[in-house]
């Protein structure tokens, strides 16, 4: 992204509601969702940079948020940040991340051919043109670097966290190999993840839609005594997606491959 501050400008209405920032920074590191999606990440994230050979990977997270992932993928490499938002940022360094810039996804502010690994985890879904953000991501991977994908899946599943975060669409398998392959890059492989809860969120959302509740932020509802248990039943997903794919589930997790 060397990004001039009028592409910022207009990058912005992109960005989560500014309140959504505080309450992921508050809610990442207990939230049963977030918990267990970040295992769930960390196991395909090892595996990747354990198959590239690389003693220390040099990984780029794009969309960093406010830093829980990107501290997690900091024990597999040498991790950098990147955001559209400069109060996601202050939220990074408030963790002790350093090595943070920002800048849109669709012009990142890095050399050619400068990483590893690049992560968008829930963070394609944001883009007015997603096809721009994947070629992104594949200029700045090295010849045989590795994108890891983290989207939403499924139109019929739209709740308010869609809403509210400003999303332009969730996913199928087939549109994202699409939308990858027009952007050069193949896909290794995709599957479907969190299918444990999808019935409860799909009807949670149905009756959020038939009674028209709109609370501030999904990331708000839960049980507090029941975090720790949901957060290991969701995360156990990743026992599972090491050995199979799943055949539909709230998220897709996808790994693509620079060829040239």
């Amino acid at each position: 992204m060397a990004t001039t501050s009028n592409q910022f400008a207009n990058s912005l209405p992109r960005e989560m509601q500014q309140h959504t920032y505080s309450i992921m920074y508050e809610v990442e590191g207990k939230h049963w969702w977030f918990y267990g999606r970040r295992k769930i990440i960390e196991g395909f994230g090892g595996k990747i940079c354990r198959d590239l050979g690389t003693l220390k990977p040099r990984i780029l997270d794009v969309g960093c948020g406010t830093g829980a992932n990107l501290q997690m993928l900091s024990q597999f490499g040498a991790a950098e940040g990147v955001d559209v938002s400069s109060e996601a940022l202050e939220f990074c360094q408030a963790r002790g991340l350093a090595k943070v810039k920002q800048g849109a996804a669709e012009a990142l502010p890095y050399e050619d051919a400068s990483f590893d690994l690049v992560t968008g985890l829930d963070v394609v879904e944001h883009l007015d043109d997603d096809v721009a953000g994947l070629r992104e991501m594949r200029r700045v991977l090295r010849p045989g670097g590795r994108a890891l994908l983290f989207v939403p899946a499924f139109m019929f599943l739209w709740g308010v966290q869609d809403d509210i975060s400003h999303h332009r669409r969730r996913y199928t398998i087939r549109e994202l190999k699409e939308r990858l392959s027009a952007a050069g890059l193949s896909c290794e492989r995709a599957t479907y993840a969190n299918i444990t809860f999808f019935l409860p969120i799909l009807i949670g959302r149905l009756l959020m839609r038939l009674t028209r509740i709109r609370p501030a932020s999904e990331n708000n509802i839960t049980i507090g005594a029941l975090n720790g248990i949901l957060g290991k039943i969701l995360g156990a997903e990743s026992w599972w997606l090491k050995r199979m794919n799943l055949p539909f589930g709230v998220s897709i997790v996808c790994v693509a491959r620079r060829d040239d």
